[in-house]
Formats: C-alpha cells, sequence, structure tokens
C-alpha cells in the first residue's frame, strides 16, 4: 500500500526573458539551478535549460504554430499532477509568464486544485527585443502610448486595434510573423500610413539577433524576403524609425 503523499508541491511560474541567461532575474536563476522538475517551453533558449542540475527532470511542452506537442489543457493537468504528487514545479516561460504566456491560465487551474503558485517575472519579450535593437518604446518626441497585442489569437478579425497604432503610439506585435501581410492591411484600413516605419526584430537578446527595418505597407515583403522565424516581435511607429541610436551602438562596437 503506497504512503499518501504528506505535502503539495508549488508551481514556480517563471519567466525566462527574452533569451539571454544574463537577463534573467537572480530568483529565476536560483529556481532554475535548483530545479528537480522543470517544465519548458520551446523558446526558452537551450543556455537558460542548461543551467538546470544534473538529474533534474526536464519535461518539454513545446508549442508551434499548427502543431502543439501538448495542448495547454493538458500542460495545466501535468503541472497540477506533479504538484500534488510533492513536487516542487519549475515553469519555465519565455519572456514574461502574465504577458502572453498564459500563466494566468495556469495559475487558475492550480489554484483551483489547490497547488499554490508563485509568480516570477521575467523581463517581457517586447522589452527584450526593444532593449536588444536600441528601439525606445516611448520617447518624448515619438511616443508616449505603448500597447501589446498578439498577432494570431483569435484571429485578427476579432482583434480592435483602433487607435493602439498611429502618431505618438508605439503598437509592438507579438507572434505576427504569420500574419504580417494581413497586420499590414488591417492597420492600413484603419488609416494608418503606409510609410509608417516598422521594425521587426528576430531572436531579440541571442547571437543570431537581427533588426530589420522598413514601411507598414511592405511588412509582409519583409517577413517573406528574410524569412524571419519565430521568436520574433514587430514594433509598429516613429520609434521604430530611430536609427541613430543603433548606429551610434554600432559605432561603440567598432571602437571597442
Amino acid at each position: 500500500m503506497s504512503k499518501p503523499v504528506s505535502r503539495i508541491g508549488t508551481v514556480f511560474l517563471v519567466g525566462a526573458g527574452p533569451g539571454d541567461p544574463d537577463l534573467l532575474t537572480l530568483r529565476a536563476a536560483r529556481l532554475v539551478m535548483n530545479a528537480k522538475v522543470l517544465v519548458h517551453d520551446g523558446l526558452v533558449d537551450p543556455a537558460i535549460l542548461a543551467m538546470a542540475p544534473k538529474g533534474c527532470r526536464m519535461i518539454s511542452v513545446a508549442k508551434q504554430r499548427s502543431r502543439h506537442t501538448m495542448q495547454q489543457n493538458d500542460i495545466n493537468a501535468l503541472l497540477v499532477r506533479e504538484a500534488l504528487a510533492g513536487h516542487d514545479v519549475v515553469r519555465l516561460k519565455g519572456g514574461d509568464p502574465f504577458v502572453f504566456g498564459r500563466g494566468g491560465e495556469e495559475a487558475e487551474d492550480c489554484f483551483a486544485a489547490g497547488v499554490p503558485v508563485q509568480v516570477v517575472p521575467g523581463i517581457s519579450a517586447a522589452m527584450g527585443a526593444a532593449a536588444s535593437a536600441m528601439i525606445p518604446l516611448t520617447h518624448r518626441d515619438s511616443a508616449s502610448i505603448v500597447s501589446f497585442v498578439a498577432g494570431q489569437c483569435k484571429g485578427l478579425t476579432d482583434q480592435n486595434w483602433a487607435g493602439l497604432a498611429g502618431v505618438g503610439r508605439t503598437l509592438v506585435i507579438y507572434m505576427g510573423v504569420a500574419t504580417a501581410d494581413a497586420i499590414a492591411e488591417k492597420l492600413m484600413a484603419e488609416g494608418l500610413a503606409p510609410d509608417m516605419p516598422v521594425a521587426v526584430v528576430e531572436n531579440a537578446a541571442r547571437p543570431e539577433m537581427r533588426v530589420l527595418r522598413g514601411a507598414l505597407a511592405g511588412l509582409g515583403v519583409v517577413v517573406a524576403t528574410n524569412k524571419i522565424k519565430s521568436p520574433a516581435l514587430i514594433i509598429i511607429g516613429e520609434v521604430a524609425g530611430r536609427g541613430d541610436m543603433m548606429e551610434l551602438k554600432k559605432v561603440m562596437e567598432m571602437a571597442v
């Protein structure tokens, strides 16, 4: 007869940041380095996963467009099952768990099952991409409002983006690579100028990062021509055209 579990484990929803291990919070790094059960997304950089100790049980729940290793409900159930078995679980997500990371859904299911949850925020993908590309999301001369939207969730036609992009505003689009053409058409149909600057940041904060700039009307061409792949974010607004700081950064790097 098996002994009843005397304790319930805790689920730690941990933000892995945009990719660079140096951008982990101290608490996130400590949790990863001491993890016994680590459940991770596909976009978590391998260098971060390599920080886990020997013997840690690693469970990948990677998602890709149109192909899920595990459905979200099954991921929630996995976290609950492991915690109820007495295991502390480090649930590692790219960026921040509560910014398009479905951390809210996982926390709700854990709470419903009586499983304690702690959230360890991370540098969001938007913040990491903008900083790595030297694009200020706000600027006194260019933008005082920033909005984050998803380019795929529930379809573009279900999303109301009215007023989110334009003069004095910055729009950051997650998961928008596959729908880049439709995004440009949607925004221009809503009155955004075709020549509004855009920037696409691929693999932010990683050695292979690329920053590609253009105009809204050519967004789909930029993505297709350069074969942009996830992880990538799209930044739309006047700030995307501010190349002075990026050029200064290049000069400084050449001088080192």
